[in-house]
């Protein structure tokens, strides 16, 4: 009789601390929402601090604090991701009014095209993926459609007017690409890099290099003025001429 009574007081401190099943049992209830504009400032927000080249979804979920799963009801892919991002952003810039000059507009739709991309440095380098252009949808291709629609009332043909578009484009993202690489924004003053010694030329042999040397310790000053609006129209100016006057038939 001890000896059960004994086992029945152990038995009940047991069931003392021992939590009851109820509170044991998994949560029930709709998992908490997310929503698109949550999707893209928590990537915008990974972008910024570790690079596009490292975004992945089963990141941008650990992010949220969600499910990977949950994730794809959103979005099928990275690509999928980073054309919603440059829509979203392209949506929210307010469009420049245009000139009635074709070649204006193609000047001033190019601008523009360039500035939006300078606000998301990783835009330019996501945009050279072939083929990812014509995943962007119509809102985002509104400069690309300027561009060749401007060429073409200038007197070009559709052919031309993509020439003339596709030069453009490779003068935009190339100046922003090396404007970027020139010193990565997130870690080195792109000031301080240009003030290296190495991109110093004085101390060049003049006789293999003059005008180098006699550039000399000007080259970083230099390096830093915005030369991307003159070079644009100096550029529309010359693909124009040349779409216009060049009746020669195309070389086989």
């Amino acid at each position: 009789m001890c000896g059960n009574g004994g086992k029945a007081k152990h038995d009940d401190r047991q069931n003392e601390r021992m939590p009851s099943p109820r509170t044991t049992r998994p949560r029930t209830g709709r998992p908490p929402v997310t929503s698109r504009t949550q999707i893209m400032t928590a990537a915008r927000r990974l972008i910024d601090r570790d690079g596009w080249e490292k975004l992945t979804l089963r990141r941008l979920a650990a992010e949220l604090g969600i499910g990977t799963t949950t994730l794809y009801h959103h979005v099928r892919d990275k690509e999928d991701l980073m054309v919603l991002l440059i829509t979203d952003h392209a949506e929210r810039i307010p469009r420049p009014e245009l000139p009635n000059d074709p070649r204006e507009r193609i000047v001033v739709a190019a601008t523009a095209l360039h500035d939006a991309l300078a606000e998301l440095p990783w835009a330019a380098e996501v945009l050279t993926v072939d083929g990812f252009l014509g995943r962007l949808g119509d809102t985002a291709l509104w400069h690309v459609e300027t561009i060749v629609a401007g060429a073409v009332a200038h007197g070009c043909t559709l052919e031309q007017a993509v020439d003339v578009f596709r030069n453009i484009w490779y003068y935009t993202v190339g100046e922003l690409l090396v404007r970027a690489r020139t010193a990565d924004h997130r870690h080195i003053d792109r000031d301080k890099l240009l003030d290296r010694r190495e991109l110093r030329f004085g101390d060049r042999d003049s006789t293999r290099l003059p005008h180098l040397a006699a550039i000399g310790t000007r080259w970083p000053t230099l390096a830093r003025r915005d030369t991307y609006p003159q070079g644009l129209r100096a550029l529309v100016d010359g693909l124009l001429t040349h779409a216009t006057t060049d009746t020669a038939p195309p070389s086989r």
